[in-house]
């Protein structure tokens, strides 16, 4: 699941070119820009352009502020408690139910080409994770040809990653909890790649993952995560990778979270899955609990899209 800003009361953020765009740096100095107001990271990225959340995004700080008072007088999680129960499970029953139906639908639109259907905040989304997608890539190849090279892309979505890791070069495994997206990035890879290229497709959540690789990467998942359980999973995807592990997650102030559970308030025409903003301290706790350490970093930005990407490597 992708980062969609819900909620904005600041102008757009600037950011670079998509092709120009490097938001990789050392832990000593960041290239990137402070925002006096940053946009709200994707966390609810099932509402449109013509829903009354997107109607609140025109509001000032002021209007935020009563909005927040509101947050007394409604039960956000009552909802996802309702939702979880018609499908007999918890969150991780929720995230597969949701993506291997209206959520597939609605991703697989998104990731894909088309312009048909799509909103100007879906578009923002797509930029958003292709940005995520290039600097992932740009990361792996700091180190050298990644032709050979073993890669779990953990939660592979449609393909966007595994795809071009696969044209590399790489020896791409790809899974995903979605059987459906599984599908669709496996008809991707074969309209798109020859066969010596095509990854190997597995269905799988995090937790079943098994076998090591090089290089283990998770773009986009750790948002299904609250952090007690986001621990336990950084800890095991670093147990299944050699040399490096990278992650993005949306990263966790006060003023995000205050947005997103504005945004709560205002679920869209299709149910959206929990949310969860990790703060990058408590990701850096938990690989140096495990003797891992945060090697790279950057932010990827969009006026709808806010995301934080790392590179861990053993410390």
């Amino acid at each position: 699941m992708a980062f969609a800003a819900v909620l904005s009361s600041a102008s757009p953020a600037t950011t670079t070119s998509h092709r120009h765009a490097s938001p990789l740096h050392s832990r000593r100095r960041s290239s990137f820009k402070t925002l006096a107001l940053p946009p709200l990271p994707a966390t609810v990225a099932d509402l449109s352009l013509d829903s009354p959340a997107a109607a609140i995004a025109v509001l000032g700080g002021g209007s935020i502020a009563a909005l927040a008072a509101a947050l007394s007088l409604s039960d956000p999680e009552r909802r996802r408690q309702q939702q979880a129960s018609e499908v007999g499970g918890d969150d991780k029953e929720v995230v597969r139910e949701y993506f291997n139906t209206t959520g597939f639908d609605r991703w697989r639109k998104i990731y894909s080409d088309a312009t048909e259907g799509v909103n100007k905040v879906q578009l923002d989304i797509r930029l958003g994770h292709s940005k995520t997608v290039d600097n992932t890539i740009a990361m792996l190849k700091d180190d050298g040809p990644l032709a050979g090279v073993t890669i779990c892309d953990a939660g592979c979505g449609t393909g966007s990653l595994s795809i071009p890791l696969a044209r590399e070069g790489a020896v791409v495994t790809a899974t995903d909890i979605s059987a459906a997206m599984v599908d669709e990035a496996r008809r991707r890879a074969l309209e798109e790649l020859s066969e010596a290229q095509i990854p190997k497709f597995d269905v799988s959540d995090l937790e079943g993952l098994q076998g090591k690789w090089d290089t283990v990467v998770c773009l986009d998942v750790l948002i299904h995560y609250p952090q007690d359980k986001a621990d336990g999973m950084i800890a095991h995807l670093a147990s299944l990778a050699e040399r490096r592990l990278l992650l993005s997650f949306a990263p966790k102030t006060f003023y995000y979270d205050l947005l997103k559970r504005i945004g709560e308030l205002f679920p869209g025409p299709s149910k959206a899955t929990r949310a969860y903003l990790h703060a990058e301290r408590d990701v850096e706790r938990a690989l140096r609990k495990v003797g891992w350490k945060i090697n790279k970093k950057g932010l990827i930005s969009t006026q709808f899209y806010f995301s934080k990407l790392i590179e861990a490597i053993p410390a």
